[in-house]
């Protein structure tokens, strides 16, 4: 499922379980099509680590939105599933080529399935974290890996502040706190989100001792470009039509007056977890493979 989490406006999510909570989670699907054309994709260097870290290629890809994440670890010649609740996104991530089944993490029904890797993508913060990771583990097979990671960006200072300067006051009685979230670092803004991660790991068992690391990376943006991602951000989805229109178009002018474009760095940050424990679940044969 999308996010908020690196989005470029860079707004808090709202709190878990609250109405905007939902709200917000459920409004990524309006346009697919672009959120999976603008968004950034997952660094290979992260990709790569993570089916080198899992015992096999099976891997469940939780709230995987239109498959941007799934998809690459598809390249990579694993055996993806998708969880996703939103049909919109499903159905663009089915013709996209990868199976996805349409359910929330904590009402989907894993049957007798086993994994060696489940992911989410920027995903993580909108499910339960204890209980999100008490089901992650009991479809891992011992040795398996949990690994909910964000893609969190760090805007540029002088790009940061005339954008906050336009959210001010083109949405001052927003529910997001543009400016205040615009002063947010990198990882270190998020950090609340990661520990929130790690805690629930620990608190539902079964995985040894969770390790937060990242992989940074940066992409330059072209004046068009950066208005082409914005709509994305689930602030801007939940805006009438007129005010987001304003938004872009005080954005836009900000951008100009910057020189027409602007590098952005990224960090992707994972939470991983090993799976402790051993059972007597048989591996499907065709699961086992050394990874890349």
């Amino acid at each position: 499922m999308p996010t908020l989490a690196g989005d470029p406006s860079r707004p808090a999510p709202p709190r878990p379980g609250s109405d905007g909570h939902r709200q917000v989670a459920e409004s990524f699907g309006i346009d697919p099509e672009r959120y999976d054309r603008t968004r950034p994709r997952y660094p290979d260097a992260l990709v790569e680590r993570l089916t080198a870290d899992s015992p096999g290629g099976r891997v469940l890809d939780v709230g995987c939105g239109t498959g941007i994440a799934a998809r690459q670890f598809q390249a990579t010649g694993c055996r993806v599933l998708g969880v996703e609740p939103d049909p919109r996104m499903a159905e663009f991530a089915r013709r996209r080529g990868l199976d996805v089944e349409v359910a929330t993490f904590e009402d989907w029904e894993p049957a007798a399935r086993r994994f060696d890797l489940v992911t989410a993508g920027t995903a993580w913060h909108w499910i339960d974290p204890v209980a999100g990771a008490a089901k992650a583990a009991r479809i891992l097979r011992p040795g398996g890996l949990l690994a909910p990671f964000w893609c969190v960006s760090d805007l540029p200072a002088e790009a940061a502040g005339a954008f906050a300067a336009v959210y001010r006051r083109e949405v001052p009685d927003a529910p997001f706190d543009f400016a205040g979230a615009s002063a947010q670092s990198g990882p270190a803004g998020y950090q609340p989100l990661f520990t929130r991660a790690a805690e629930g790991i620990r608190a539902a068992g079964g995985f040894a001792e969770p390790r937060q690391w990242q992989v940074d990376f940066q992409r330059a943006y072209t004046r068009d470009e950066w208005l082409d991602l914005l709509p994305t951000s689930g602030a801007l989805t939940m805006l009438p039509p007129d005010r987001r229109a304003a938004v872009l178009s005080g954005v836009g002018d900000a951008i100009d007056a910057l020189g027409g474009g602007f590098t952005v760095p990224y960090s992707a940050v994972a939470v991983t977890a090993v799976r402790t424990g051993a059972d007597g679940a048989a591996a499907d044969p065709a699961d086992r493979r050394r990874p890349r």
